[in-house]
């Protein structure tokens, strides 16, 4: 027994060993960033002595020295086949005494249980399922034996190598060195020992100001000397892959925009072309400078490859049910927010259309924030493009979507193409220029014969010029035509196909929308279609009133255009407007007056001359009576329209007129037909109401158009700020989306109340004296019941 103890204590002695680590462990050395960290040691047990002792005393004196709790923890190990539980197990001095013997059936249960544990290890037959064979008589399912396969000792050596820590605390005593001390195992904190809620606070707190600092550090030494210090982006990348569970998301947020910031300081606003220069000789500044280009591009791939994969959390196919967490889905949106910054600030850098490839499918992305994200990055570059190289990149992108998805996508990816800058764009004009180009070749060809030699000097001082040009970031005309043209071809692809295929009222609402917009820019040979096409849509009952609008409103930008020549009668599409101009009201359908605004200029005043004046008096009467339903800046867009109408044609006078003895009918405000509805036979009553409107404006342009649009008269006359602004101009500038009037309205003055009049007037001498005789009879009673109370 003395051999026993001698060789427990020293195994004992020998194995416990702990690891102090402060909890501001986490500082800098120098300038070469790297963070002291103390790794604990793990010590081997002495395995070989205590199997040893073990087979020397055959187990005997073993379970003496095992406590009760301790024996069945090993018994249910045992059992359960679990033996990782065994990381559990802490040393204790107090529990390393020597007991005294147990009864014999303690002894008992140790033979049964090492009769146990030998079973366990013996080998079983595990079956392992092969794949089947098809034959003639059909599908033959196979199988095998095989003997179960343990663990490596290794693995199992390192398992209990984890487990033997203790805390050098109890061996040293030393209680007045371990302020600020932790004891860390292989997770961290010991988790034997309980933490308050307010020092695991603090410990983030603290961990993510290291990383703050880290991050800040790093991004100011790049940006000081770039091409000194450009490989510390690399150690900018690896904060992109911390898992520390606490604070990797806030880490990683600070570290994309970090990164987000000091790329969009340092890169170039052109392409980089690399070249091989291995078997070159250089001067030392430019094998530099290749250097610095190779390790930016690198970084910034992977940047991007980073980003990527952050992003694809939010862009999920089809049956992936995985769930993410809120924190995930934060570090998705700013990275769709960090690539779509790149791509505005630099459009001409490389890897420009791998970021396009990737953004667009966001443009149908369920969430709206991403969306939105997106679709303002995509209307910046379409607005500050140049040389319309990105903007044809983003519209193939889109258009293969488009194809992809049966055009079954959300309006936003269509509201995009409405910030396009598509003015005066001939589709036929490159044809024509290949063909006189080619022309002017064969001629040049017939007089001057040049030379192999100097052909091929003009194709290199070509190709020179072309370099030249793209290093300054400028293109030619010709070529800025051609991609203007191909953009323009692309969109009219789009807007065809859907209204041929598309059911979507959204969708095809926003491809009408963007119809009307850009329709001076279709060839004359699709007008006729067009609006066949469209006069059936309006006939559909799915089709929503905006949608109607949209419609109506493209017919006639069609027709205002180069359509004029075109031999068509557009008085059905007068009829579709007149009948769904009062559908608009202040509720949900208000921000539908701007595609009215638009239509009336289109419908009436472009057209004033093709019109008759019944019809320009019939519109002219529905829309001041439209105002009276509107809100402040619809109601004074309308009255803008009627002031015009008023100035450009007389004939319009007769609806001041208030005497309706003479006419040719009636006013029926419920036909269809505005010819025929009889407006001139009325007058507009709604000027008197709107005349004492709570809104300034609105009331001083009634007031004008009552007074006959004439300035000349006194009290009549209207601010030459708003008398010059269009229907959409009055309409923007007065909304009060804002919550503010504009200009501000005065508060109401109190007014007391007057005092009724005492004296009655009648008519009728009789029912006079009549009221008086009640009156007198009823103060009589009144004073008597008095008289009695």
């Amino acid at each position: 027994m003395g051999s026993k103890k001698a060789v427990k204590n020293s195994s004992s002695s020998n194995n416990k060993k702990s690891v102090k680590v402060k909890a501001s462990n986490k500082k800098f050395k120098g300038g070469k960033n790297k963070r002291r960290e103390t790794v604990p040691k793990l010590i081997k047990p002495k395995i070989k002595d205590v199997e040893e002792s073990e087979e020397s005393d055959y187990g005997e004196d073993m379970l003496d020295m095992v406590e009760e709790e301790d024996l069945a923890f090993l018994k249910t190990a045992i059992a359960n086949k679990s033996y990782s539980l065994l990381k559990n197990v802490k040393f204790d001095k107090s529990k390393g005494q020597k007991r005294k013997l147990q009864d014999e059936e303690e002894d008992d249960d140790g033979d049964d249980l090492e009769n146990d544990y030998e079973s366990q290890l013996k080998p079983t037959k595990v079956v392992k399922n092969l794949l089947p064979i098809k034959t003639n008589k059909g599908i033959v399912k196979r199988s095998v034996e095989q003997d179960e396969v343990d663990e490596p000792e290794e693995e199992e050596e390192e398992q209990m190598e984890e487990s033997y820590i203790d805390d050098e605390n109890e061996d040293t005593g030393d209680d007045d060195d371990d302020e600020g001390m932790y004891v860390f195992n292989e997770d961290g904190i010991d988790k034997s020992v309980p933490v308050s809620a307010a020092q695991m606070l603090s410990n983030r707190n603290e961990t993510l100001r290291q990383k703050k600092i880290y991050i800040g550090n790093l991004s100011s030494i790049i940006l000081e000397n770039p091409e000194e210090n450009i490989l510390n982006l690399r150690l900018l990348m690896k904060i992109l892959d911390d898992d520390t569970p606490e604070v990797y998301v806030t880490v990683r947020k600070l570290a994309i925009v970090a990164l987000l910031e000091v790329f969009k300081d340092i890169l170039p606003n052109y392409n980089l072309k690399l070249q091989d220069i291995t078997e070159t000789k250089v001067k030392k500044d430019t094998l530099k400078q290749h250097k610095f280009e190779e390790t930016l591009l690198s970084s910034y791939k992977k940047y991007l490859q980073h980003l990527e994969k952050f992003m694809y959390i939010l862009h999920r196919k089809r049956g992936d049910a995985r769930v993410f967490s809120e924190g995930e889905i934060n570090v998705a949106e700013v990275a769709v927010h960090a690539m779509c910054d790149l791509l505005v600030s630099h459009p001409y850098f490389n890897f420009a259309q791998n970021i396009v490839q990737t953004i667009v499918p966001f443009l149908n992305n369920p969430n709206k924030n991403v969306r939105q994200l997106v679709a303002a990055a995509c209307k910046t570059v379409f607005k500050e493009d140049k040389r319309e190289e990105i903007t044809l990149k983003v519209m193939r992108a889109v258009n293969q979507y488009l194809r992809n998805h049966a055009h079954n996508v959300n309006a936003d990816m269509l509201e995009v193409f409405l910030a396009l800058r598509i003015k005066d764009v001939n589709l036929d004009q490159e044809k024509e220029h290949d063909i006189k180009e080619k022309k002017l070749n064969s001629k040049k060809g017939n007089i001057l014969r040049l030379s192999k030699r100097e052909r091929k000097k003009g194709k290199m001082l070509k190709e020179l010029e072309k370099e030249m040009l793209e290093t300054k970031a400028e293109e030619s005309k010709q070529m800025k035509h051609h991609n203007l043209t191909e953009i323009t071809k692309i969109l009219f692809g789009i807007y065809f196909r859907i209204l041929k295929s598309s059911n979507n009222t959204k969708v095809l609402g926003a491809c009408l929308e963007g119809l009307a917009k850009f329709a001076h820019c279709i060839n004359l040979e699709f007008y006729v279609d067009i609006v066949n096409v469209l006069d059936k849509l309006l006939k559909e009952d799915w089709l929503g009133y905006r949608e109607n609008l949209n419609c109506v409103r493209t017919v006639f930008s069609i027709l205002g255009g180069q359509g004029e020549i075109l031999n068509m009668d557009p008085t059905r599409f007068y009829k579709y407007f007149y009948q769904d101009l009062l559908c608009t009201t202040a509720g949900r359908t208000h921000n539908n007056m701007e595609i009215v605004f638009s239509a009336l200029a289109e419908a009436l005043l472009n057209r004033r001359k093709k019109i008759t004046n019944k019809r320009l008096i019939g519109f002219v009467k529905r829309v001041t009576t439209l105002a009276l339903q509107l809100l402040h800046n619809g109601s004074i867009g309308a009255l803008s329209f009627v002031k015009t109408a008023f100035q450009l044609n007389s004939a319009t006078d007769i609806l001041l007129d208030l005497d309706n003895s003479v006419g040719d009918g009636k006013f029926d405000p419920h036909l269809e037909e505005p010819e025929y509805s009889g407006a001139a036979n009325t007058a507009l009553y709604e000027l008197t109401l709107l005349a004492k409107h709570y809104h300034p404006i609105v009331a001083k342009y009634a007031v004008h158009i009552a007074n006959g649009a004439n300035s000349a008269k006194e009290g009549a006359t209207l601010p030459m700020e708003y008398a010059k602004c269009t229907m959409e101009e009055l309409f923007e500038k007065f909304d009060m989306s804002e919550m503010a009037f504009n200009p501000p309205i005065r508060v109401p003055k109190q007014v007391q109340a007057k005092a009724r009049p005492e004296r009655h007037e009648f008519a009728n001498e009789d029912f006079k004296r009549m009221c008086y005789k009640k009156l007198k009879y009823e103060k009589s009673n009144e004073a008597f019941f008095i008289g009695i109370k």
